[in-house]
């Protein structure tokens, strides 16, 4: 974001306030539905889509045709950690796909459940709890990655006061729907596939909207250049940054919650998960400040004598 800091006036502290100005964002999108919806097929019409198939449902011929005539790929795994490299690897190394799509995450995150069970237990949730971390982590690479990003769902009934169905909502991790700026419901009306919107942060997506589903419709919505434009990768850090950083912080003993807000900050779980000109910044802090450390050492030594 371009902005204009407020400027320090007598020696009072700097504002951190920041002027707004507009983002070209990238597409994010949760996609839910019923089994035989057509969730996938709505998904491979985007630009270029390399598609992580949890669960086989796209060896079909059509879905094969589909896929080679957008230029995708198709990668079938529902283990988590290759989900999670698989994404790392789009984020750091040059390539021509435009769109990410995760079809089903249902099942990745029942897979993780299932083995967090084993693991950790299910008493008090805890099999939910690591299930999540390793849901926040997978997010966090989602929301950098430079790619339209659609993860799809299946549905499950919601319920109301007297367990009334209210409608249908999706099936995975609670918090899913806090990364989309878009979340919409697939239906089958006979023999059309409609898009409901059931939550937009979007301009031209508005609430309980519903249309005809189709890539060009929702590229008039959305911005065809942003959805059809080349995705940049990351400079991610390499292994002797993150090695140098690591020595650093025990060296100095850097305080863990500093630590923490760094990694916070660049929407990373781990150092290897961050650029390289983020862990360089913190290698010169830390450098400058064993530096500091050195002056002062030997001062206070010289002092003594």
């Amino acid at each position: 974001m371009e902005t204009k800091q407020t400027k320090k006036l007598n020696g009072s502290p700097t504002l951190k306030g920041k002027q707004p100005a507009s983002l070209e964002k990238r597409f994010k999108c949760l996609f839910y539905g019923q089994a035989g919806s057509g969730k996938t097929t709505a998904c491979i019409q985007f630009p270029k889509p390399y598609l992580i198939d949890t669960e086989r449902g796209a060896e079909n011929d059509q879905y094969t045709r589909m896929l080679e005539k957008q230029g995708g790929a198709i990668f079938q795994t529902n283990d988590f950690e290759e989900v999670l490299n698989e994404v790392k690897t789009l984020l750091s190394v040059d390539h021509d796909y435009k769109t990410l799509v995760i079809d089903p995450m249902t099942n990745v995150y029942n897979n993780l459940l299932d083995e967090f069970s084993i693991k950790v237990g299910t008493d008090f949730g805890k099999h939910y709890n690591e299930a999540n971390k390793s849901m926040k982590r997978l997010l966090n690479l989602l929301l950098r990655l430079d790619m339209n990003v659609i993860v799809t769902a299946h549905s499950k009934n919601e319920y109301g006061d007297e367990m009334k169905v209210l409608g249908q909502t999706f099936d995975c991790y609670k918090k899913l729907d806090y990364l989309f700026d878009l979340v919409v419901e697939i239906q089958k009306r006979g023999k059309k596939r409609m898009a409901v919107v059931r939550k937009t942060r979007v301009e031209n997506f508005n609430e309980l909207d519903a249309f005809e589903f189709s890539y060009d419709v929702i590229a008039e919505k959305y911005g065809r250049q942003i959805l059809e434009k080349k995705s940049v990768v990351l400079k991610m850090a390499d292994k002797e940054q993150v090695e140098e950083l690591k020595a650093l912080i025990d060296l100095l003993n850097t305080p863990d919650d500093t630590v923490k807000k760094w990694l916070d900050k660049a929407g990373a779980t781990a150092f290897e998960e961050m650029e390289q000109s983020q862990v360089q910044a913190c290698i010169d802090l830390l450098a400058k400040k064993l530096t500091i450390n050195k002056k002062e050492a030997k001062n206070e030594v010289q002092a003594a004598k």
